[in-house]
């Protein structure tokens, strides 16, 4: 895709959910941010069901309020924004004080300028509650999402993102409610081939009270992970499975035929348990490859580069 020299629209959209203590805030730094910038913008919040004064407060502060009636999560906020906005490009940040907003030009001029379908502020440090529990289990599905893609992911649910809207809308009937949406969009895009770009940021300490639960949340991360890669890459998932249990199931066998002079009904169990996980891999693959036209990456006549490491401030 060629980068655009046209100047976009562009929406910024900021799902909240009982954010009063936080939201003016961010509203007067995203407002500040592209005042400077070169850019056409409009200001959608959502507010997801609030019982405080956030709808009231970013009305104040010249933003379009869109009221869900009741908590549909912050992933439903964010689809909301998506469908009502106008603009080419979509960026998107928390309002709880703890995302750098300063920095959206920056990510818009890597869709606009560099040609990236996706721009991601990669957050260099971890600030969540029960930071024990948070920071391997973010690691382990961080890190298994990164084999799983064949990209290196620097921070796969980051809340502050530009995105090109119509390449999102592509993918909104796949994604979930729940905190997981930014996952399972970084998953998306980057398993049918669209070029994402990681931007190092930093994050503050969060104003108010979060409401990400860390077993729970982590459970759906995790979930996340595999459900996207079984739309978008199944085989990924199901041949590295397949070839481990081959494995136990052929040294077994080894095992009973040498020692004991014997195989028995367990080895052929593992064998064929073996050969029919490959089989719905492949089953699952053909699915997927009968579909694929409708999410992959159109051809590109020019690319930014591609080597995955986050650029330097």
């Amino acid at each position: 895709m060629v980068a655009s020299t046209a100047t976009p629209l562009v929406s910024v959209v900021v799902p909240a959910y009982n954010e009063e203590l936080a939201i003016a805030h961010d509203l007067d730094a995203i407002r500040r941010a592209f005042e400077q910038s070169p850019y056409t913008w409009e200001l959608i919040v959502v507010d997801d069901g609030s019982s405080d004064r956030t709808a009231e407060i970013a009305e104040a502060h010249g933003a379009v309020v869109l009221r869900h009636r009741h908590n549909r999560g912050t992933g439903g906020a964010r689809t909301t924004g998506v469908r009502y906005a106008r603009g080419d490009y979509v960026i998107m940040t928390d309002a709880d004080g703890t995302y750098p907003n300063d920095r959206m030009p920056a990510l818009i001029d890597a869709l606009h300028h560099e040609g990236y379908d996706m721009a991601v502020g990669a957050r260099q440090v971890e600030r969540g509650t029960m930071r024990w529990l948070r920071l391997p289990a973010k690691e382990f599905i961080r890190r298994l999402a990164s084999f799983m893609t064949g990209a290196p992911i620097p921070d796969l649910n980051s809340g502050l993102r530009a995105m090109r809207r119509d390449v999102v809308l592509r993918f909104i009937g796949v994604l979930p409610n729940s905190h997981s949406w930014v996952s399972t969009i970084t998953l998306a895009l980057l398993s049918n081939g669209y070029m994402v770009k990681y931007i190092p940021i930093n994050y503050f300490p969060r104003i108010g009270k979060s409401s990400f639960h860390p077993i729970r949340d982590t459970y759906n991360y995790l979930s996340l992970v595999f459900r996207t890669l079984n739309y978008f890459n199944p085989l990924k998932m199901y041949l590295p499975v397949s070839l481990f249990v081959l494995l136990i199931g052929l040294s077994k066998t080894t095992w009973d035929y040498f020692v004991w002079s014997d195989i028995r009904e367990s080895d052929i169990m593992l064998l064929m348990i073996a050969v029919l996980i490959a089989m719905q891999g492949m089953l699952a693959d053909l699915i997927v490859t009968q579909n694929r036209r409708r999410y992959m990456a159109p051809p590109r006549l020019s690319a930014p580069p591609s080597d995955g490491r986050p650029l330097q401030d």
